[in-house]
């Protein structure tokens, strides 16, 4: 018979410290080589990303590649991007060339030697301490050198900088002469990624984009003819524009190009042979490959990310879907799609191929992600690496569901549902249960629905979750996308709102007991909503984490280049509605703040700085509003320090036991101060 105690008091195996070592899942997978390779979240060892490597024999486990405190990312763009490379050799084992945080630099290393010891490829920045960055690498053997994106900042305003793609030594010796470093590209394009060489090594291809575009909004194709002396040929734009985004360009082994282009209003594949170009300036035709209304790509965050991958024999593997994403094997003769078998509902952007195996990394809702491999001859499927483990029993965890919101004007609202779930608690027959709605970042951006420990570490306490992608997200097609298009702060946040007053009208949720939280994009529309009269009086209480506070001062010096005119697309031009970006800040409007409310931020976070955190709540002092300030040493955008993210869980639910009067000890409080 279950205990039955009110909503939010139960006991709970799902700690905070088990939700910070299992913070985060594998990324960048690769192969080298019959070896897959990728790099894996160290939450306890700092936050470091380790570079792991499994054996092709399939009966050794995986191997970490480099001992702490080396740590496998880069910051190009802010977010980061592809961190390392590798290349099969005749003799002497893999070369491998990555990216180290602390330094931004490229290494090469060679694992299987007695010595195998990273040296550096690149200098050290001559003008600022992160003056030069580098990632999206590809290691041509042969050719002696490694090609990647390199970001160099040029003074020391975060968008005085400028991206080319560059050639580096692989003998060094660029390591203490930034003269060596050969340029491919001019500075005709603000960003680069994703080069690609051609099957016959004589083109190379990757994408571009400008401000104030984001690579969601428009980008090109870019090719060009490789010379004899290894530089490039005058590039020709093959595919995209300003309202067409390309997210991914990938040779096929007869010279053609595979693209994932949204031109259809969806992200879906098509074939485009470079080789047709124009003298004139003309483009190729697109040829459709498996037109649907689903997603075959996704939001461009990191610099690297693969929605397929095309394999020997002329096979694509392609991630699609609507609002989730799932690993599918496309014939483009035929048009004819079969999916992986498989429990796993979602899969990363990170697929590596293997002969004729592909590898990607995925999850369920009930399995954290895995490195999970498709034979497909044979159409099998195993997990090989990062095992998912029960590490409580999964009967504490949630039973999710996903449903279709209306909001204002009739229009859909994709969102995901984690009511309160214990095995052995219930709550009183009478009672309501508290729901947080949960914001993702981005905004361009989605919630998928997987396995989330600190999602479980609420629920199976008795407080309800609801991820909401709001107008704006991906997963959905282009017009989807597009309904955030300078009305960021209006449907983000009324679409959560809709959510939440849906669940108490129906009686899922207690109206009382409504919270809303979010980080980065998701922590402005969840101060938006405290500050709103969209949402006036809705929620009881708010969780704040990194977020955006200021619109004029994100635009105007506050952020990172890549997001630099992000506002433009969100917001509309700050020249021609200034008025607008002052009307929706949170900062303008403190003194609408009546809810308490918690403040999360890193003290090192150079896209959300802490300065705006400080301006707000200067602006709330003296207003008598409970509320609280935890300012992170050594932590940036997301946190990733194991003791951060216990800090920051237990205060979060602290926020809630005293907001909502639940009486629990098992926590740090936080101290809520007016």
């Amino acid at each position: 018979m279950p205990v039955q105690a009110p909503y939010g008091t139960w006991p709970s195996p799902i700690d905070a410290g088990l939700v910070a070592a299992h913070d985060g899942r594998p990324d960048f997978l690769g192969s080298v080589g019959g070896e897959l390779w990728w790099t894996e979240p160290r939450p306890e060892e700092g936050g470091r990303r380790a570079l792991l490597r499994l054996p092709a024999d399939g009966r050794q486990s995986p191997v970490s590649v480099l001992p702490a405190p080396w740590n496998v990312r880069n910051r190009v763009i802010e977010y980061g991007g592809l961190p390392w490379a590798g290349a099969a050799r005749n003799s002497g084992g893999p070369l491998i060339v990555f990216t180290h945080f602390a330094d931004q630099r490229l290494y090469a290393v060679e694992p299987d030697a007695p010595d195998a010891a990273p040296r550096p490829l690149t200098p050290l920045s001559d003008i600022t301490e992160d003056g030069l960055r580098w990632c999206d690498p590809v290691v041509l053997v042969d050719r002696g050198e490694v090609w990647c994106v390199l970001e160099e900042f040029t003074g020391e305003g975060p968008t005085e900088l400028r991206r080319v793609l560059a050639a580096v030594p692989l003998d060094g010796s660029a390591a203490a002469d930034r003269g060596r470093v050969r340029e491919l590209t001019g500075d005709d394009d603000r960003f680069l990624s994703g080069p690609r060489l051609s099957p016959d090594g004589e083109r190379l291809a990757w994408l571009a984009w400008n401000h104030p575009a984001m690579p969601w909004d428009g980008t090109r194709v870019m090719t060009a003819r490789i010379g004899g002396d290894g530089s490039l040929e005058p590039p020709r734009a093959v595919a995209g524009g300003p309202e067409e985004s390309v997210a991914q360009a990938e040779f096929a082994s007869d010279g053609t190009l595979l693209i994932a282009s949204d031109a259809s209003g969806w992200w879906n594949l098509q074939r485009v042979d470079p080789r047709a170009a124009g003298t004139d300036g003309s483009r190729p035709r697109g040829v459709p490959l498996c037109p649907r209304e689903e997603e075959f790509a996704g939001a461009a965050w990191k610099i690297g990310q693969r929605w397929f991958a095309p394999l020997p024999g002329g096979l694509v593997a392609t991630l699609h879907g609507r609002g989730a994403q799932r690993l599918g094997v496309l014939d483009p003769e035929t048009g004819a799609l079969v999916d992986a078998a498989g429990p796993w509902t979602e899969w990363a952007p990170s697929l590596a191929v293997v002969d004729s195996r592909v590898a990607g990394i995925a999850a369920s809702p009930r399995t954290s992600y895995e490195i999970v491999e498709l034979d497909t001859r044979t159409g099998h499927t195993v997990v090989v690496a990062a095992h998912h483990e029960d590490l409580v029993d999964p009967a504490y965890c949630p039973e999710p569901q996903s449903r279709t919101f209306t909001g204002p004007g009739g229009r859909d609202i994709h969102a995901h549902l984690h009511p309160p779930h214990h095995p052995d608690h219930s709550a009183p027959a009478e009672e309501l249960p508290p729901y947080v709605v949960w914001v993702h970042g981005g905004p361009t951006s989605r919630s998928p629905l997987v396995l989330d420990l600190e999602i479980a570490y609420f629920t199976s306490r008795g407080i309800g979750v609801v991820e909401v992608n709001y107008g704006g997200s991906t997963g959905y097609g282009r017009a989807y996308r597009n309904r955030l298009r300078q009305q960021w702060g209006v449907v983000d946040v009324e679409d959560c709102a809709a959510v939440a007053r849906t669940l108490a009208r129906e009686g899922t949720a207690d109206p009382a007991r409504l919270a809303i939280r979010g980080g980065s994009a998701g922590g402005w529309t969840s101060a938006a909503s405290l500050t709103s009269p969209l949402a006036e009086g809705l929620y009881a209480c708010g969780t704040v984490t990194y977020p955006i506070l200021d619109l004029t001062g994100w635009a105007t010096g506050e952020t990172h280049d890549f997001e630099s005119q992000y506002l433009e697309s969100l917001v509309g031009p700050l020249a021609e509605v200034p008025d607008r970006y002052r009307e929706r800040s949170p900062l303008q409007h403190a003194d609408r703040t009546a809810a308490p409310f918690l403040l999360l931020q890193g003290l090192d976070d150079v896209i959300c700085p802490p300065v705006q955190c400080e301006r707000f709540l200067e602006q709330v002092k003296g207003r008598g509003v409970p509320h609280a300030y935890l300012a992170f040493e050594g932590e940036g955008h997301g946190f990733r320090r194991a003791e951060t993210i216990v800090r920051a869980v237990e205060a979060e639910l602290s926020l809630y036991c005293q907001t909502f009067g639940l009486a629990r000890e098992d926590i740090t409080p936080v101290e809520l101060r007016p």
